[in-house]
């Protein structure tokens, strides 16, 4: 059993923290920095550290002022904006507990998540998530309090309003009844295998995240001058992790739920950082290069070209031996092409950090050829977000890096990763025996199929229930495959299958705008029906494949694809709130079409 545990943490966290503090702390300190930039009638608003904290203990007292009580749980459906923070640490200041709720979530998910966490009251964003929250709780037992922020009466206002009828003393009394080890939230995980599970993070663990990640070289990005754009769900434990860290630092924040016009979003707000999923970055590669390919054949075939460079470039960096002519195509090619790129994401881009599922290789070094680094980490909900991370000066592409401070990483003799560490959760909310079956003599079983060298850098190769085993006996991770897949402009999403069959097959689902744009290029018209009999269209699959198979042995490539005819989203139950690809779901529903690769 390979194990690595990381430098021992220089940090403590007080055993009577609460989340809450970071924002008075802050605003004690510096009253008068901007914590938050929020748009007010179309512009960006400064929001200082010290008008944050206010709000928060208002807010937290017209929480008070309802009925909430301390270690009560009160649940937030709502996008990613400024009042998320504000109600979320207002929750803390009030000694209770966030249960976050997808805004995407439909009536049922949010029954299971208010019976299950008996939540006192849920605050939502729109009178429409009100609508589909009182269909799901019509019969719940209890009655839920529902406010709207955006309702008739917002429900922050009503919050301030009933601020006036509870002291500061009350706050401070509930503040001194928080341990750090005390729930800061429950998050319930996507559901991929079965039910949601509660899962509950500390305010230990909070902050214990928080400091790991500024003992790292990332201190020197999120510091007090830095500007960052949080556009993920914060109902995900990476962007609320990763945003209550830069809070911690002094970082400035924005918010964007407006995920079409991010671009615009990063030229008016210039992030030092920005914290994505790799879904975001192949589709900034790909706009790039159907803009590349709209300029004609010309403009096209640099592209190509300064994509091949940029790769060869920082595999070749990265080994220590970059040659003159390398170095000179390089260089031509970053004033022809790269600094349009940089210039997309804000023009000062410093580091990028991405989680939430593997990033492609050749994308890692792509970024990193054009001066933009982009360092994977590796995370769960248990853990808090990241547990691994890859950081300046320590970075190796192709692994998601080392444990942070404090935390270890060890290979089970199947091949699982088992952590353990302050940011490891300590266990599921009201279920001991998903709890125990979690834990392996104190560690925590990820689930996940990884391997660890030496100097700690740990890789993930798979999903350890979602290994196929053939029938000819051979255990195949899908997941390279699917990676490899994904990388192309045409392919959304890749399911290989094949289990106890003679050989590996995929679903796919082709992105709707890059099939346009083929289209467009190639001159064709028709249906997908049609398009997937066209000689062209079949000849850029087969090469889509050829170009995943070629990452794996003969016995684990691909054999046969069928191309599904509409999109996996959430609203058809192929996704998760968090877009990961429920598999049994996929297998369940297209169990016709799977059968027929084979016959």
């Amino acid at each position: 059993m390979r194990e690595y545990v990381a430098a021992p943490a220089t940090f403590t966290v007080p055993d009577d923290w609460s989340c809450a503090q970071s924002a008075y702390d802050r605003a004690e300190r510096t009253p008068d920095n901007v914590a938050f930039q929020r748009p007010v009638d179309g512009r960006w608003t400064d929001v200082t550290n010290r008008e944050f904290a206010d709000t928060v203990r208002l807010v937290g007292r017209g929480l008070v002022a309802r009925g909430i009580g301390a270690g009560d749980r009160v649940a937030l459906l709502c996008s990613t904006r400024y009042e998320w923070n504000v109600i979320d640490f207002a929750i803390w200041a009030a000694g209770a507990v966030t249960v976050p709720v997808y805004d995407s979530s439909s009536a049922e998910q949010i029954r299971w998540i208010m019976e299950d966490s008996s939540a006192r009251l849920i605050i939502v964003e729109k009178e429409t998530h009100a609508a589909t929250t009182r269909e799901g709780i019509a019969d719940l037992g209890g009655s839920p309090d529902i406010l709207v922020i955006e309702g008739e009466t917002p429900a922050l206002d009503l919050l301030l309003a009933g601020a006036t009828d509870v002291a500061d003393a009350v706050l401070d009394e509930r503040r001194a009844g928080v341990s750090a080890d005390s729930p800061a939230t429950l998050i319930y995980t996507s559901g991929t295998t079965g039910r949601p599970k509660g899962c509950m993070l500390t305010h230990r663990n909070f902050m214990s995240e928080a400091l790991a990640v500024l003992e790292t070289p990332f201190n020197q990005y999120l510091r007090q001058d830095a500007t960052t754009v949080m556009f993920l769900p914060l109902a995900h434990v990476l962007a609320r992790a990763i945003t209550y860290a830069g809070f911690h630092a002094g970082v400035r924040i924005a918010h964007s739920s407006d995920l079409t016009n991010l671009v615009d979003t990063f030229s008016e707000m210039r992030p030092h950082y920005i914290l994505a999923v790799p879904r975001v970055f192949q589709k900034v590669f790909n706009k790039a290069q159907a803009t590349a390919q709209d300029g004609g054949a010309f403009k096209a075939w640099m592209f190509d070209k300064a994509t091949d460079t940029a790769v060869a470039y920082s595999k070749a960096n990265r080994g220590g031996r970059v040659g003159p002519l390398l170095r000179l195509r390089h260089a031509l090619f970053a004033r022809l092409v790269y600094a349009k790129l940089v210039t997309a994401l804000g023009g000062r881009c410093e580091i990028a950090i991405s989680g939430g599922a593997p990033l492609g290789e050749r994308l890692a070094h792509f970024f990193d050829g054009i001066g933009v680094n982009i360092f994977e980490g590796y995370g769960l909900t248990e853990t808090c977000a990241a547990i691994a991370v890859n950081t300046p000066g320590q970075m190796r592409i192709g692994s998601v890096g080392q444990p942070l401070p404090g935390c270890a990483v060890r290979i089970a003799p199947d091949g699982e990763v088992e952590v353990n560490g302050p940011v490891v959760t300590s266990g599921y909310w009201r279920n001991e025996r998903a709890t125990a079956e979690a834990f392996s003599d104190g560690w925590f079983r990820t689930g996940d199929l990884g391997s660890l060298d030496e100097d700690g850098y740990l890789t993930i190769t798979g999903r350890k229930k979602e290994i196929i085993v053939t029938a000819g006996g051979k255990n195949v991770a899908p997941n390279q495959l699917e990676d490899a897949l994904r990388a192309d402009p045409l392919v959304a999403e890749a399911v290989c299958v094949g289990d106890g069959k003679p050989f590996i097959s995929v679903l796919l689902t082709l992105d709707p705008e890059a099939l346009d744009r083929w289209k467009t290029h190639h001159d064709k018209t028709g249906s997908l029906y049609e398009l997937l009999r066209d000689a062209d269209m079949i000849e850029h699959l087969d090469q889509a494949m050829s170009r995943a198979n070629s990452t794996v042995s003969h016995s684990e490539a691909i054999k046969k694809y069928h191309v599904l005819p509409d999109q996996f989203t959430e609203e058809t139950g192929e996704l998760t709130a968090s877009l990961k690809v429920k598999r049994n779901v996929v297998h369940q529903k297209f169990a016709a079409q799977i059968e027929d690769l084979y016959s």
